[in-house]
């Protein structure tokens, strides 16, 4: 009888990180860039890692990919421990780093053979044009990569990355130096990645791009994780909004009845009233702005962002 193995199923989590440490000896003492930090990232998300420069962000990609040795603490990437099955851990991410490090003297379709070579990938299941027309490249597949501009190779980076279809996507800052347009094509096609399964882990400075494109989202600072939850879940985190009103007749100063929601008077005549929708709904503030004798023509409100989310956070804790 004719013993067939079945696949392992797919891990829940794509990295599991706990208490991760790194620490850098230096001759003028020690600095550390991660302390103790625990952290999940599931199987098939986009995930957003953010933080200030400096916070650890960095140093918590170059441990997964293997270029960094943590100081403590376990790591596995889809299941697999980067201390005990290295290969295998590298086999399963891909990492887009920050730095343009690419061989000037290789074409694009050079740079992807090898790199599918360097990953044991047969040639039959190399996939170097599909990948090039994927990142707009194939016009440029037999060009030196020295002739690029810096978008195109900054795509070429997410191209080689991809090569050993590695089930997660490390992208550290993959749209700097990209125009709009490039930028909105790049995320489209990493966005068909994920939803075919492909875990994305982002950690970018456009912070609205993080808001957009990442369902769950981790901020580091000073090498701690300081918050970790569902991108809706963390916008929720500020129960804070911002009413804005313009008035038939612009007042010379504020009523006192409005003091209790923070006015402010805009030199262009209109009022910004900031309060939290859990205490007090918006016809209560309509109705204190009508008792105070204000006629209003027209009201906009503006909601919490991650921007704020952000800064609250790492502010915070920075003091």
């Amino acid at each position: 009888m004719v013993q067939t193995h079945k696949a392992a199923p797919p891990p829940d989590n794509a990295i599991q990180a706990v208490g991760l440490s790194k620490v850098y000896q230096g001759k003028r003492g020690h600095k550390v860039a991660l302390d103790g930090i625990s952290l999940s990232i599931p199987r098939g998300s986009f995930f957003g890692l953010l933080g200030p420069n400096g916070a650890g962000k960095s140093t918590f990609i170059n441990i997964l990919a293997g270029l960094v040795s943590k100081t403590a603490g376990h790591v596995q990437v889809w299941d697999k421990d980067i201390d005990a099955q290295p290969r295998a851990a590298k086999a399963a991410i891909g990492v887009v780093p920050q730095e343009l490090n690419l061989d000037p003297f290789f074409t694009p379709r050079e740079l992807l053979e090898v790199q599918a070579g360097m990953y044991g990938v047969p040639k039959p299941e190399r996939r170097t044009m599909e990948i090039l027309e994927a990142v707009g490249l194939v016009d440029k597949a037999d060009s030196y990569a020295r002739t690029l501009s810096g978008g195109m190779r900054r795509r070429l980076l997410v191209a080689k990355a991809m090569v050993h279809t590695p089930p997660v996507l490390v992208l550290d800052e993959p749209t700097a130096g990209v125009d709009i347009e490039l930028r909105q094509s790049l995320w489209a096609y990493v966005k068909g990645l994920n939803k075919r399964g492909t875990t994305i882990i982002l950690t970018t400075h456009y912070l609205e791009e993080a808001e957009e494109l990442c369902d769950r989202i981790a901020i580091i600072n000073h090498g701690k994780l300081v918050a970790c939850d569902d991108t809706g879940n963390l916008l929720g985190r500020l129960d804070s909004k911002a009413l804005t009103l313009t008035l038939a007749v612009p007042p010379e100063e504020l009523p006192p009845a409005l003091a209790a929601f923070s006015p402010e008077l805009r030199p262009d005549g209109r009022i910004v009233l900031r309060y939290k929708p859990s205490e007090m709904p918006i016809s209560g503030i309509l109705d204190a702005v009508r008792n105070a004798g204000l006629a209003i023509i027209d009201l906009s409100t503006e909601e919490t962002d991650l921007e704020d989310i952000f800064l609250q956070l790492t502010s915070s804790k920075a003091q």
